[in-house]
């Protein structure tokens, strides 16, 4: 088989977009005895509108007003700007205003370090770096998986190590399409990182 083939899919299939809705999945998946159902189905609507259904909209909103003009991966750094303070207004909206009705503190720490990671890549490219928001992404959703492995003492190997190995893969798959350089990948494996590591503190 030809790995290089199926890279792209992976850069689809782990776009950032995608990830918020990864961990909710997984987060409900692992507490789902301690949650009534329609409890676990309003959060779950609201991270699919706040981070998916509305970036997406901002994103062709953008794009009919001549802002963007690449496609869905954002190639140009000036393009990135705008989108990516639009995610990052959501996530506030999302932790202010969503995640604090129920009891889900897990939930709240992954998506405040995002909010993080997000302002800390909006700031990177004010001054013209552009870090991989897919490393951002796929390192953030991987430590989240590991720090509920902690937390509940549930020994998620498989599904950890799948995680490990698809930030490899994903990371090929970015150098593969000339969308990153090895510094922009480093980068953002950095500065996707270090907001949950840090935030393992208030709630491992």
């Amino acid at each position: 088989m030809d790995f290089k083939k199926i890279f792209p899919l992976f850069s689809y299939l782990f776009h950032p977009l995608f990830i918020s809705v990864y961990a909710t999945l997984f987060y409900f998946f692992v507490t789902r005895n301690y949650f009534y159902p329609h409890e676990i189905y309003l959060i779950l609507f609201q991270v699919v509108i706040l981070t998916l259904f509305l970036p997406v909209s901002t994103y062709f909103l953008l794009k009919s007003l001549g802002l963007i003009r690449s496609g869905i991966m954002l190639s140009e750094k000036k393009e990135r700007r705008l989108p990516l303070a639009f995610q990052a207004m959501f996530f506030l909206v999302l932790i202010e205003h969503s995640l604090t009705m129920l009891p889900i503190p897990e939930l709240y720490f992954f998506f405040l370090g995002a909010l993080i990671s997000s302002i800390i890549a909006l700031v990177l490219l004010l001054f013209h770096f552009k870090a991989s928001l897919h490393m951002v992404g796929i390192v953030g959703i991987s430590l989240f998986i590991i720090g509920i492995s902690m937390h509940y003492h549930i020994r998620f190997v498989n599904l950890i190590a799948f995680s490990i190995c698809s930030i490899g893969i994903v990371a090929s798959s970015r150098l593969y399409m000339n969308a990153h350089s090895m510094k922009e990948i480093v980068i953002g494996i950095l500065v996707g990182a270090l907001p949950q590591i840090g935030l393992w503190y208030f709630w491992l």
